[in-house]
């Protein structure tokens, strides 16, 4: 949210040159296909810009190894679930009125006092909706995480890749235990967000 927030509503309130660029960078990984994203994020971490590379240069320089360890994981997980987020914040902000933010303006706010003070409270059910959307798509999470950062039992091993792991070693018991504990995990952390969210715009009316 600390990213699809302002994002989003610098999409919808301005317009600016390179803006169909940064719109456009923001679907990619939407409609890409899980494996080819993975594998984008391979190419691009090992991609050799003469004798510069990004993934050498993280492992080398900052001793911060990404591909095929725990970051590669939440890079993947954070590249999906951001884009969904983006766009829910984005259609969010479309929909409500700049009006009351002008007139804010009018009165003495500044740009950034009428987005917390008058905007943000207005998207709050919006936020709820891409923190659920978000939490659901890195939660199920897999061909991404499998290409880019390998599915190694203890370091990189999220609860989908191991459903993949248990299948192929023919553990099925242990494949539909792990699947039913995400099941269980979703229906709860949905139920608490729209428990929120509801808490949340109640407390408007």
């Amino acid at each position: 949210l600390w990213v699809a927030t302002p994002l989003g509503y610098l999409l919808s309130r301005y317009r600016f040159p390179g803006r169909w660029i940064v719109d456009t960078l923001v679907d990619i990984p939407i409609v890409l296909p899980p494996l080819v994203l993975g594998l984008s994020l391979l190419i691009l971490f090992h991609l050799n810009w003469g004798a510069w590379q990004l993934d050498r240069w993280f492992r080398d320089e900052l001793n911060f190894p990404v591909t095929f360890h725990w970051p590669a994981v939440v890079l993947a997980q954070f590249t999906v679930s951001c884009a969904f987020a983006i766009r829910t914040m984005r259609v969010t902000f479309d929909q409500i009125n700049p009006r009351a933010e002008d007139v804010a303006r009018t009165l003495g706010c500044t740009r950034g006092q009428a987005f917390v003070k008058i905007a943000l409270p207005q998207a709050v059910r919006g936020m709820v909706a891409a923190t659920t959307i978000a939490w659901a798509r890195a939660l199920g999470e897999f061909g991404p995480i499998l290409v880019f950062a390998g599915s190694t039992r203890g370091r990189t091993e999220v609860l989908s890749t191991t459903v993949f792991l248990e299948l192929s070693i023919g553990r099925l018991d242990a494949a539909v235990a792990v699947s039913l504990l995400m099941v269980g995990l979703a229906i709860v952390v949905l139920l608490i967000l729209r428990g929120v969210g509801t808490g949340l715009s109640g407390g408007e009316r």
